[in-house]
């Protein structure tokens, strides 16, 4: 079957015009292409010729063919007008949608999304997020709190922070404190090794062969942990961990204990203990103030870096892995240092919302 082969019959006064663009050293180089494959499909050039010698594609001659035939040479010298950039959002349009951020959730959800707020603002995906981003939204993240209610928050507080940051001459500063219940647990199929492109991988379920309680106390001044695991937490393993510590400790210098207010802490053993060895004082952080102590970022590393992701096959395998932490640990401590006076703390404290002092 016979195809038609794409033409173009230019006026004279078309062509001149065209040639003249071409011949022209002037003339934009894009502007100039239009017109030479104008000229080419003028003189019977077929439009896959002139797309290969021309670096085009076969769509692209086309296009220009039609823009030519419904606008003549103009057509070929301007560019179509294209639309501008979206149009801004006012002031109130952002202020709206941050307050609705703030102030409302959706009918079925605890949150909005940005393609739920978006819906209901009428507006892009993409604009919400920009406004989140720029007004330090996340309404998709949740992180929790505790208010103390101790009766005697700041002194406690003072007399905590007063030992981190000025300790007394010739004291040593522990923070000390139990982790309890770890668990000795054991995968019920071996762990898959670290591959490229694949991470270890653990089974979902697992084996309890019991626990362990550590009795950890961290040594302000150069950052070494004491520990010891015990089978239990009570009154009895204390005083020994304290009995511990003051082994460890100059007969010529006090001591100064930071603990939590446990009850095994304040137990009549353990006040009997303190009345033996008078250089020892306990130092109590306020309630629900565990961040307060200093030896509880170090369980978290210890946690995070050799028990959590650990399988123990029996109690005594999780102990030992314990004590050789311990062991690599102290062999190159580093200190915790705390930076933030009571004032600070207490200042921030007092920006709490109102509902939240209730």
């Amino acid at each position: 079957m016979f195809t038609p082969k794409l033409c173009v019959v230019l006026p004279t006064a078309d062509r001149a015009q065209l040639s003249a663009l071409v011949a022209n050293g002037n003339t934009a180089q894009k502007i100039a292409v239009r017109a030479r494959l104008l000229l080419m499909l003028a003189d019977h050039i077929g439009p896959s010729h002139i797309a290969a010698r021309l670096g085009l594609s076969r769509n692209h001659v086309h296009y220009w063919v039609r823009r030519y035939v419904t606008l003549g040479v103009p057509g070929i010298v301007r560019d179509a007008t294209r639309p501008g950039r979206f149009k801004r959002l006012t002031a109130d349009k952002v202020a709206s949608i941050v307050n609705a951020t703030l102030t409302t959730t959706p009918p079925d959800a605890t949150h909005w999304s940005t393609r739920t707020m978006a819906r209901a603002q009428g507006v892009s995906e993409k604009t919400i997020r920009n406004i989140w981003h720029q007004h330090g939204l996340q309404p998709h993240r949740v992180t929790r709190f505790k208010l103390s209610k101790d009766p005697h928050f700041v002194a406690k507080l003072r007399d905590v922070v007063g030992l981190y940051l000025n300790p007394p001459d010739k004291a040593v500063v522990f923070c000390a404190d139990e982790k309890s219940g770890i668990q000795a647990l054991d995968r019920t199929r071996p762990v898959l090794p670290l591959q490229p492109g694949v991470p270890e991988r653990q089974t979902h379920d697992y084996i309890r062969h019991g626990t362990t309680c550590l009795y950890a106390g961290l040594r302000l001044i150069d950052g070494v942990v004491f520990g010891e695991c015990r089978p239990k937490r009570d009154s009895k393993g204390f005083v020994w961990f304290l009995t511990r510590l003051d082994s460890a400790t100059p007969s010529d210098q006090t001591m100064h204990v930071i603990v939590d207010n446990l009850s095994t802490h304040k137990s009549p053993p353990v006040r009997r203990w303190l009345r033996r060895h008078p250089r020892v004082q306990l130092h109590f952080i306020p309630t629900s103030s565990s961040w307060l102590n200093l030896v509880e970022r170090w369980f978290g590393e210890i946690t995070r870096k050799r028990i959590r992701r650990g399988t123990f096959e029996s109690v005594p395998a999780l102990v030992a892995a314990i004590e050789d932490y311990l062991h690599h640990y102290n062999q190159a401590p580093r200190r915790f240092i705390w930076t933030k006076d009571a004032d600070t703390i207490l200042g921030k404290i007092a920006k709490c919302p109102k509902p939240l002092n209730a």
